[in-house]
């Protein structure tokens, strides 16, 4: 979960509902690929925080009770071989693109775990055999991924409320095209602008449902779960413009 602090409790948002808001951002981008490669990323996209464990009953919470943001879990061996198992069943490509994703994210931790290590390497293997079987380049590959790691990052700056205040510019990452790219919201709660402005339209809206909750502490996860399950619910929308 994504966790934000509110000044009466707490917002919640799904890590699932992050990775369908960096799919409405891919999906606004000039298509990368022919039509069947391009409908595999925006699914790669979407779907790249799937396979949670349990997850409609052990959200997590800290030793103070509050719920835990996914920052403070530990990474889940079993949640990335699940992934990969999910990833199967939608081809060769979602699946090289799910796996670059792993390694992406948690090759700096291979010297932690052997299995972690052994994992990291079956990936490694399996990206070289993807690329083989389905006759694209590296760097075709590299900059479909890229598009991917691109947009959930700038779903995640949107989700944790990281805009800068006052009008300034963050970096959300070098784009597909090797392009550095920064975010600005040059006026509070208005249009949110992209420096260069890659996207097909000059104008769109993009939003993620979030949950609120009024209740500051939880005794465990089953409380919680409940009280998730109870929660009303708000859609955050942003209004992107090339010109705001």
């Amino acid at each position: 979960m994504i966790v934000n602090h509110t000044p009466d409790g707490w917002q919640i948002i799904y890590q699932q509902m992050h990775a369908l808001l960096a799919s409405q951002l891919a999906w606004q981008w000039p298509p990368l690929g022919p039509p069947d490669r391009w409908v595999g990323l925006l699914a790669a996209t979407a779907q790249h925080d799937d396979e949670q464990q349990h997850w409609d009953g052990h959200y997590g919470i800290t030793a103070a009770g509050a719920p835990a943001n996914f920052t403070m879990k530990d990474f889940s061996l079993e949640q990335a071989t699940r992934l990969m198992q999910a990833a199967r069943f939608q081809g060769r490509w979602r699946s090289l693109l799910t796996s670059m994703h792993l390694s992406t994210l948690y090759e700096g931790l291979r010297d932690e775990k052997k299995e972690l290590a052994a994992f990291l390497d079956e990936q490694q293997a399996q990206q070289k055999k993807w690329l083989r079987e389905l006759k694209v380049t590296k760097a075709e590959t590299r900059q479909a991924y890229d598009l991917l790691h691109w947009c959930d990052r700038l779903s995640l700056i949107l989700c944790r409320h990281e805009l800068p205040e006052m009008g300034r510019a963050l970096e959300i990452y070098t784009g597909p095209n090797g392009q550095r790219y920064e975010v600005q919201q040059p006026q509070p709660g208005g249009p949110v602008t992209v420096h260069p402005w890659p996207f097909r339209e000059a104008q769109f809206d993009v939003s993620v449902e979030a949950l609120q909750l009024r209740q500051l502490q939880f005794q465990d996860d089953a409380e919680l779960a409940t009280a998730l399950r109870k929660a009303p619910i708000e859609t955050l929308t942003w209004q992107f413009s090339a010109q705001p």
